[in-house]
Formats: structure tokens, sequence, C-alpha cells
């Protein structure tokens, strides 16, 4: 890398920087940057710019948004007495995708984690329980991922929801549609045999 002009040193850098992108991934993108046309690459500074100056949080549910509130908590076609528990924007755009969910969302901006020194008071938990509070909400689904800090997350949260005697659930994990036993883990079959339904 100490070939290239500081510069373009400085843009591989940054770009080094951005999540899922190592060294060489990096130097691929900012060497095709300089082959595009210059208003195609000041089209994506002005974005990028525009959507850090604009994009903020929702007041009610912490999804991205321009307004106040996202489109999503704006839809009066939206079941407001559901409202799905997530750990972050991405798996609101995940279950969105899906088209079957018709119910609101609360995102936390991350999950419990003592290990990264991430503790309940720095995610969205204190508003979640406001909320459920201040509107009539008849079930709180709780989709964090399988993990030690989704399951934890989602206990907490459970706790603190029981005493109101709102109907608390938590999304089925298990195995994939086409997926083989053989190639399953432990964990994984344990999830499925726990959330079996009747047929």
């Amino acid at each position: 890398m100490a070939l290239f002009p500081p510069s373009l040193r400085q843009l591989i850098t940054l770009l080094e920087r951005l999540p899922g992108i190592g060294p060489r991934s990096a130097q691929r993108l900012a060497l095709y940057l300089l082959r595009r046309p210059t208003d195609e690459v000041e089209q994506l500074a002005t974005a990028l710019l525009e959507a850090r100056h604009r994009v903020r949080l929702c007041e009610r549910c912490f999804f991205l948004s321009e307004q106040a509130l996202c489109e999503i908590c704006q839809d009066p076609t939206r079941d407001s007495s559901l409202l799905c528990v997530v750990a972050d924007p991405r798996d609101v755009v995940s279950l969105e995708r899906l088209e079957q969910y018709r119910g609101l969302y609360h995102v936390l901006h991350g999950l419990i984690s003592p290990a990264e020194g991430i503790q309940p008071e720095d995610l969205k938990i204190r508003e979640l329980i406001e909320r459920v509070r201040a509107a009539p909400v008849s079930e709180v689904i709780l989709a964090t991922p399988p993990t030690v800090e989704g399951d934890a997350t989602a206990l907490y949260i459970a706790r603190l929801l029981k005493p109101m005697g709102i109907r608390t659930t938590r999304i089925a994990y298990g195995m994939p549609v086409g997926g083989e036993l053989d190639y399953a883990d432990a964990a994984t079959l344990g999830y499925a045999l726990s959330g079996r339904r009747e047929i």
C-alpha cells in the first residue's frame, strides 16, 4: 500500500473501517471508485452526506426515519396492539421482507452484553417499558437472535413485562426449511424440538 499516493492510502484506510471490509476489499473498492466517472463518485459522496445529516431515529420505535416518526409508525393499517422487539434496524428490514407481520416494532439498538460493557440502560429498554405502559399492547414479541446475549436480553425484558400482565412471546428457532438433520448443530436441533407445535 506504501506505493499508492497518500490520498488513495487515506481512502483505503477509511474503507477498511467499514464492517466486513478487509484490507484487500478496501483496496479493490478504492481502485474501483477511482475508475468511475467523477459525477458518479460525487453522487455517492453526496448521498453519504445527505443520509448522515437527514436520517435519525424514529421517536416512537427507534427505527430509521427522516421525520419524527418512521413510515411504519405512521401507517394506520398496522396493528398497534402487536409490538415486535428487535436488536437492530436491519432486523426490521428482514421481518418486513417476509410481508407476514403487520404490527409495530421497537428497536433496542443492541443486546445486553456485560463482556462488551453493554448494560440494559445502554439500550432502548426503558423506552419500551414506557411505551407498553402508555399504549394498549396485547402482545410483545421478542425477536432477538438465538445467542447468549439475545437470550439474556429477551429474558430481562420478559421479567420486566411479566408484572404488567402483557402476553410476551419469543420467536421460534430451529431447522431451516429444506435443512437436513445431519447438518444441524445441537443448539439448532434443541430449539427445533422445544419449539415444536401440533399439526
